[in-house]
C-alpha cells in the first residue's frame, strides 16, 4: 500500500516538475546579459565580428524559437544532460556534482543538529511553560528568526576567526583528505545554518507540544495510571513530531536560499556559491541546472516527509 501511494504521488509530481522546468528555463532566457558574448570572452566592451557571433548562437541553439529551445533542453535534461557550462567549458552536471558534497554536508548536518537542539529544548519549554526556561527558549527563537543570516555569519567570523583565532573563516577541506581540518572549516557555516533552522523548529515544537498536552488522549493516559514521563515523552512527543517533520520538510525550501547566503559569506565552495558566481558570469546553463536541482530536492524531501507520517502516526493509512 505504501509503495502504491509513493508511486501515485510521483505521478502527481510530474506536472509540478514540468512547471518547474518551464519557469527555470524561461526566466533564465529573459534575464539581462548575453551568454554568447560571455562564451566568446567578449567582455568589457570587446568587439566580436557578426559572423563569429552568429556561429556561436547557432552552436548554442539560441537562434531557434524559445519553445523549441525549451523542448530541446528538456529532452536533454531527461537524459542527464544539462548542457555545457559557458564558464567552465565542461558539462554542467559535472560542475554541479563537484559542488554537491560540500552543500549536502551543510544542509544535512545543519538540519540534524537543529533537530537535536530544537526538539528537546521545545519539549522542555512546553513542560516548563511560563518559567525562566520557557522565556530563554522564546528569546532564542526571536533572535534566531530576526537576526539576518549574513550578519550572524560575519559576527561568527569576527569572534571565532579574527579575535580568538580558533577556526578558519573561509574555505573548505574534503573529509577524505583531512577530517580534522574539514571539521574546522565547516564548524562556523554549519553552526550558522543549524542555529537558524533550530529557532524555527523550536518554535513549532514548543507550540504543538503544548497543544498535545491538553488533548483527551493525554488525560486518558494519566487516568490509566501511566507515569508523567511515559505520557509526555512517549505519547505526547510522538504526536508532536508530526509538526516537527512538516516544518523540517518545509525548511528545505528555505535552506536553498539560506545556503546561498552562508556559502557566500564563508567563501564555501558549494552549489549556492556556484549559483552566485554563475549569475555573475551569465552562465545560464549552470544557473538552470542548480535551480532545477534545488527545486527537485524540495519536492523529493516533502514526498519523503509525507511517507514518514505513517511511521509516526499509525492512524494514517495511504489509499
Amino acid at each position: 500500500m505504501l509503495m502504491r501511494y509513493a508511486a501515485m504521488r510521483l505521478m502527481q509530481l510530474i506536472p509540478m516538475v514540468l512547471v518547474v522546468t518551464m519557469v527555470v528555463f524561461f526566466v533564465m532566457m529573459i534575464v539581462p546579459g548575453d551568454p554568447v558574448m560571455v562564451m566568446l570572452g567578449a567582455v568589457d566592451g570587446a568587439q566580436v565580428s557578426r559572423e563569429v557571433y552568429d556561429a556561436m548562437r547557432l552552436r548554442l541553439g539560441l537562434d531557434q524559437p524559445l519553445i523549441v529551445q525549451y523542448f530541446h533542453w528538456l529532452f536533454n535534461v531527461l537524459q542527464g544532460d544539462l548542457g555545457i557550462s559557458i564558464t567552465y567549458r565542461t558539462p554542467a552536471l559535472e560542475v554541479i556534482l563537484q559542488r554537491l558534497s560540500p552543500t549536502l554536508y551543510l544542509m544535512v548536518g545543519g538540519t540534524v543538529i537543529a533537530v537535536i537542539i530544537a526538539v528537546p529544548a521545545g519539549v522542555l519549554a512546553a513542560i516548563h511553560n511560563s518559567t525562566k526556561w520557557d522565556h530563554l527558549a522564546t528569546g532564542f527563537v526571536v533572535l534566531g528568526i530576526s537576526v539576518p543570516t549574513f550578519w550572524l555569519g560575519l559576527v561568527a567570523i569576527l569572534i571565532f576567526a579574527v579575535y580568538l583565532g580558533w577556526l578558519p573563516s573561509i574555505g573548505y577541506t574534503s573529509p577524505l583528505e583531512d577530517f580534522v581540518d574539514f571539521l574546522k572549516h565547516i564548524a562556523l557555516p554549519l553552526s550558522v545554518v543549524a542555529l537558524n533552522i533550530a529557532a524555527t523548529v523550536l518554535r513549532f515544537q514548543r507550540q504543538d507540544f503544548l497543544e498535545q498536552m491538553h488533548q483527551d488522549y493525554v488525560r486518558t493516559a494519566r487516568a490509566k495510571g501511566l507515569s508523567e514521563t511515559l505520557v509526555l515523552w512517549k505519547h505526547v512527543l510522538r504526536n508532536s513530531l508530526m509538526t516537527t517533520f512538516t516544518v523540517v520538510g518545509l525548511q528545505v525550501a528555505y535552506l536553498s536560499g539560506l545556503i546561498t547566503i552562508v556559502e557566500s559569506v564563508f567563501n564555501y565552495p558549494g552549489i549556492g556559491y556556484l549559483l552566485l558566481n554563475s549569475i555573475r558570469t551569465r552562465d545560464f546553463i549552470v544557473v538552470q541546472g542548480v535551480v532545477l536541482f534545488m527545486a527537485l530536492l524540495v519536492i523529493v524531501v516533502n514526498l519523503m516527509v509525507d511517507i514518514l507520517y505513517t511511521v509516526l502516526d499509525p492512524r494514517i493509512r495511504y489509499r
